[in-house]
């Protein structure tokens, strides 16, 4: 049986807190036994675009969770609410469709400050969050592939 390997999709857009979540992810995955080389990087330009690229981590057939992240402030409009809800459905429709956990870490916020909050601040870090679930998640489908 190999050892677990990991896909992180990030999105540019908010950078700043994004990051602070990849860190987060990478470290606490290490923490829980995975090589570093075991854990893969992409970034894409917003997080409407991490449901694609989170379909081709999965449908690659090389990881064992996939692991998401964006934030998504409001503004004047509802945009960031409408990008939010595309993001999630489609992060689970890659799990349901494929079979790989999907890790949500996009947050969608009404303020940079709720953003900083849950980014490494007084919430926690996301990216630490979903790390964790992701290493649970892929134990898990790793126990359910044994018993079929």
């Amino acid at each position: 049986m190999s050892a677990p390997r990991y896909a992180i999709v990030a999105a540019r857009w908010n950078e700043r807190y994004v990051q602070r979540m990849v860190d987060a992810a990478r470290d606490t995955l290490q923490r829980s036994g995975v090589e570093a080389d075991a854990i893969d990087l992409t970034w894409v330009p917003g997080s409407y675009e991490l449901p694609v690229t989170a379909a081709w981590a999965a449908d690659s057939g090389r990881y064992d969770a996939v692991l998401a992240f964006g934030v998504l402030i409001k503004g004047e409009t509802e945009h960031f609410r409408l990008v939010a809800e595309a993001a999630a459905q489609g992060l689970m429709r890659v799990a349901l469709d494929t079979g790989v956990p999907v890790l949500n870490g996009v947050l969608a916020v009404y303020e940079a400050a709720q953003a900083e909050a849950r980014s490494g601040g007084d919430h926690g870090n996301m990216g630490a969050q979903c790390a964790l679930a992701a290493v649970h998640m892929a134990g898990l489908a790793a126990e359910q592939r044994g018993r079929t």
